[in-house]
């Protein structure tokens, strides 16, 4: 079990880009509480906003497995070996476009190819459409002869938690699991029991319990008797076997709980869990990649982490 505790005693000015779009984010739901999906998602698109555009990457749109996708490409890359991104949005919003220049960025320092998923999104595809999709991607890249060791998964905040769970769906199909998992705030519980819900509510600027008990009605229904399948809430899984595991966090952000409880599960089942926690720091932070030295920071531990494997 390994947790990174990076301390920080102030944050680079950088950093508030992405606290302030969050803040704007919410005085605008705020100000208009019936935003219908279609107004929600146009929001969320602004998600690319605080990430710098990566040099040297290019990108391509396609379909594998029957879903839409966008790759990033890095000059030089191995194209043998492929990161499957599952974007975040509570299951219902955010999209390649959001996602892509993050995408890139970890594509670049991982030194290879990223696949950003347009998986089907709820409510209008409940769960749990987006991980058949995640597996028809999966088991397209296995068929085109891409080695099982050599795909990683990886997403943020709901993404995370795609990242994880369709693993254990790959599991779930008799298919050989992927090389290791990299999860970024990865929103997990959806019985939102997690004590930083409460403890981290004066600092995280945007997410919050009623928010995401909306996501829940959309993505799993209200009935709540899908909130501890395992598929769904991953805190509830059987981890044995399971890849390694990269776990960040922002520690000013309310599911910060969900990625330790992630961690110390994994651990406990025997798996390579590491956490970083980044003091102060607002949810799913590498979003400032290319523009606050925590985001690059953050980012180039991973790709140590992935070429230590």
């Amino acid at each position: 079990m390994k947790s990174i505790e990076n301390k920080t005693t102030t944050l680079s000015k950088e950093a508030d880009y992405l606290r302030a779009l969050y803040q704007g984010w919410g005085e605008r739901m705020t100000a208009n509480p019936n935003m219908t999906i279609e107004d929600l998602r146009s929001l969320f698109d602004e998600w690319e906003k605080p990430t710098l555009e990566p040099e040297d990457v290019t990108y391509k749109t396609d379909t594998v497995g029957g879903v839409d996708v966008l790759w990033a490409f890095p000059i030089g890359c191995d194209k043998s070996k492929v990161l499957i991104y599952t974007h975040g949005g509570g299951f219902a919003v955010g999209s390649s476009s959001s996602h892509r220049k993050l995408a890139g960025h970890m594509a670049k320092a991982l030194g290879v190819s990223t696949v950003v998923l347009d998986y089907r999104r709820a409510p209008e595809n409940p769960f749990p459409a987006q991980l058949e999709d995640a597996a028809s991607v999966y088991q397209a890249l296995l068929a085109s002869g891409i080695k099982a060791k050599d795909i990683g998964t990886i997403g943020d905040s709901a993404g995370g938690n795609l990242a994880v769970a369709s693993v254990l769906k790959f599991r779930e199909l008799g298919l050989e699991l992927p090389g290791f998992v990299i999860a970024f705030s990865p929103w997990l519980d959806m019985e939102l029991t997690g004590s930083t819900l409460e403890t981290n509510a004066d600092t995280d600027v945007f997410i919050n319990a009623p928010l995401l008990q909306g996501m829940i009605n959309m993505f799993i229904g209200e009935d709540g008797s899908k909130v501890r399948n395992p598929l769904a809430n991953p805190l509830h899984a059987d981890f044995k076997d399971f890849p390694p595991l990269y776990i960040n966090a922002g520690g000013a952000e309310v599911l910060l709980d969900d990625a330790r409880r992630l961690q110390a599960r994994a651990t406990k089942a025997g798996v390579q869990a590491t956490l970083s926690v980044v003091d102060g720091m607002q949810h799913v932070f590498p979003f400032l990649a290319g523009r606050a030295p925590e985001a690059d920071e953050e980012i180039r531990r991973i790709a140590d982490w992935y070429k230590a494997l």
